[in-house]
């Protein structure tokens, strides 16, 4: 092998150009050509590919978003438009590539490991939710994002004698949540792994109220059960506290990544480009992370149906702190 490809793909994630900076010159180190694809697998359909030196990838390691863009393609669901991008990178001579993104975006790199290419899967997505990792690139970013907005929304509120709802992402995983509200003091959180009781939430804030409290937070994943203006309208409702709802949406995806983010990337992209370089099993298509401060590598389906268990003994922790 003598080309490599490179592409980012479905939501970005700070980190990513981190990512990207250590594909390319690690490759070029390596004595491989590195190619950029751009708008992630949409683009690889397109033929948007372009060869990328050192230079390409100067001054981006402290910039959130991705030099390649993204995209999400629905054509790439599609076995016919998988074949034609097996078959462009093969037009290309490029025989593996690093995909960066998260579980729809390594489930594309699986399928075209089964059509000969060399995949090696980067866990880039700020929800946390390739279980085979213990952190994504651009987790550790966006929950400190999220730590910073509570810090100022608990200021406003102290004021007030308020009530906030800080809704967050999470559709299927709440660690962003689940993380933010230990970290940030938050009176609950809820999230979809466990039940929603909005009893107990107001509960929590009357009785914080009564013993002076002059605030309460609550952080709420967006994959939760009752939408959140209607949550908001409820905990008012019930507590008599004004309550205010802040959406923090995309917000969460930028920034400049954390030490932890930029470590990890980096550290992953290293990893990816040693074990395309190798030849024989050991250069199989592969899923690379974290676990237990050690960087690793997993046959890639394998690494995609692993499954982890929610972190339960936080959430009961955050119960006990807010008392």
């Amino acid at each position: 092998m003598n080309k490599i490809g490179v592409l980012t793909s479905g939501g970005d994630s700070p980190g990513m150009n981190a990512a990207i900076r250590a594909v390319v010159r690690c490759g070029i180190e390596a004595g491989l050509e590195v190619w950029g694809i751009e708008r992630g697998y949409e683009g690889l359909l397109d033929g948007e590919l372009r060869q990328m030196d050192r230079s390409s990838v100067g001054d981006i390691l402290h910039r959130g978003g991705t030099i390649l863009k993204t995209a999400r393609s629905e054509r790439f669901m599609e076995a016919r438009w998988i074949d034609k991008a097996a078959e462009m990178l093969a037009t290309f001579g490029i025989g593996g590539l690093v995909v960066i993104g998260g579980d729809g975006s390594l489930r594309g790199g699986l399928e075209l490991a089964q059509r000969g290419i060399r995949v090696m899967g980067l866990p880039g997505t700020i929800d946390n939710d390739l279980h085979y990792t213990d952190f994504t690139i651009g987790f550790d970013t966006a929950v400190s994002t999220v730590l910073e907005a509570i810090s100022k929304i608990r200021d406003t509120s102290s004021s007030h004698d308020r009530t906030t709802v800080i809704e967050v992402m999470g559709r299927r995983c709440g660690d962003i949540a689940l993380y933010a509200a230990l970290a940030g003091g938050a009176e609950s959180v809820l999230v979809p792994e466990m039940p929603e009781d909005i009893n107990m939430v107001c509960r929590k804030i009357i009785e914080g109220s009564n013993r002076g409290k002059l605030h309460s937070i609550i952080i709420k994943a967006e994959g939760t059960g009752t939408p959140a203006t209607e949550l908001t309208r409820l905990i008012e409702e019930r507590t008599g506290k004004e309550t205010r709802l802040v959406v923090l949406s995309y917000l969460q995806r930028g920034g400049s990544p954390t030490l932890n983010d930029r470590m990890l990337a980096t550290l992953c992209a290293a990893k990816a480009v040693e074990l395309l370089a190798e030849e024989g099993q050991e250069a199989e298509s592969k899923a690379i992370g974290i676990v237990d401060g050690h960087i690793m590598a997993y046959e890639l389906g394998a690494a995609l149906e692993v499954k982890r268990a929610f972190r339960r003994e936080l959430y009961e922790l955050i119960n006990v702190l807010s008392k």
